[in-house]
């Protein structure tokens, strides 16, 4: 297959690229024929891909990022692993990929970001994207936001051994996205980034879901699941002996209370428009793991 750049934003740079999100855009990106840098903190772990080159660095290390991301035009920034500083790691990432020459930078936000979103790491992605355009504007660059509703993928991952998925979020529903309509939305972009300057798309599922009907859809599947309503105080005290920092438990009981609130409700038709197909019901998501 002959390498392609992506257009006029030459080589299309993907941070993550040994995660679930920025593995699955880097292998559609290869298969397009899209030349590629693959940003990674352990070489050892990048995957092998045609087209691809591999570089080391991590988003702390400003310096490091810049030499890694010099001759890419356009990046895909997923954001980083949950810390109490990420959202410093996440500047210091957008000012690095400016500083390399990087034109267009598409970031992995949260739905609902805010700087007084319910759950507290939307107000993490909320500075973030401000950062972003400040930075962006500043250096003559653009971007895109991609607020990513809760992963379907992740969601069987909130029951506990005991078959229970329990928290705070009383009747609120959920349109959590497949990881793999977020890729394939984000590589959309990442193929024709100037048709998406400035732009911030909400890609959520096509239907939104209370955690009862959630558990309800992984016992269907096979994965037998019930929901039980937690008040605020039983969610934290049946968290406080995972030894997580405050931060971390804060993050955990809220992201049931922005269910409770409405904040993850909402169903948009991003995903179709950017992918030219519908979002991948819960279900569907829920079958192809449990086939896996």
């Amino acid at each position: 297959m002959t390498r392609t750049a992506a257009g006029a934003h030459g080589v299309v740079g993907v941070t993550g690229a040994t995660g679930q999100l920025g593995g699955r855009a880097a292998r559609r990106l290869a298969a397009a024929g899209v030349a590629q840098r693959l940003v990674v903190r352990d070489a050892a772990r990048a995957p092998v891909l045609p087209g691809a080159t591999t570089a080391v660095a991590t988003y702390a290390d400003g310096d490091g990022l810049r030499r890694a991301l010099e001759g890419v035009g356009t990046l895909l920034l997923v954001s980083a692993s949950e810390s109490a500083d990420r959202v410093a790691e996440h500047r210091s990432a957008v000012d690095a990929a400016l500083a390399a020459g990087v034109r267009h930078v598409v970031y992995t936000s949260f739905v609902g970001a805010a700087p007084d979103a319910t759950f507290t790491l939307a107000r993490d992605h909320a500075a973030t994207e401000e950062h972003l355009a400040a930075a962006a504007a500043a250096a003559g660059a653009t971007w895109t936001v991609l607020r990513d509703g809760l992963y379907a993928d992740v969601l069987p991952d909130f029951v506990g051994d005991d078959g229970v998925l329990r928290g705070p979020a009383g009747d609120g529903r959920v349109a959590a996205v497949a990881r793999d309509d977020v890729a394939d939305a984000a590589v959309a972009v990442l193929r024709d980034p100037t048709a998406h300057a400035g732009r911030t798309y909400d890609l959520t599922g096509p239907a939104a879901l209370t955690l009862a009907e959630v558990a309800q859809a992984l016992t269907a599947a096979g994965r037998p699941a019930r929901y039980v309503a937690e008040t605020v105080d039983e969610a934290y005290a049946s968290r406080a002996g995972t030894g997580a920092p405050d931060w971390q438990l804060r993050a955990w009981v809220s992201t049931y209370t922005a269910v409770a609130a409405g904040e993850m409700a909402r169903v948009t038709g991003d995903v179709a428009a950017l992918t030219g197909r519908p979002a991948t019901p819960f279900a569907d998501v829920v079958a192809g793991l449990v086939d896996r």
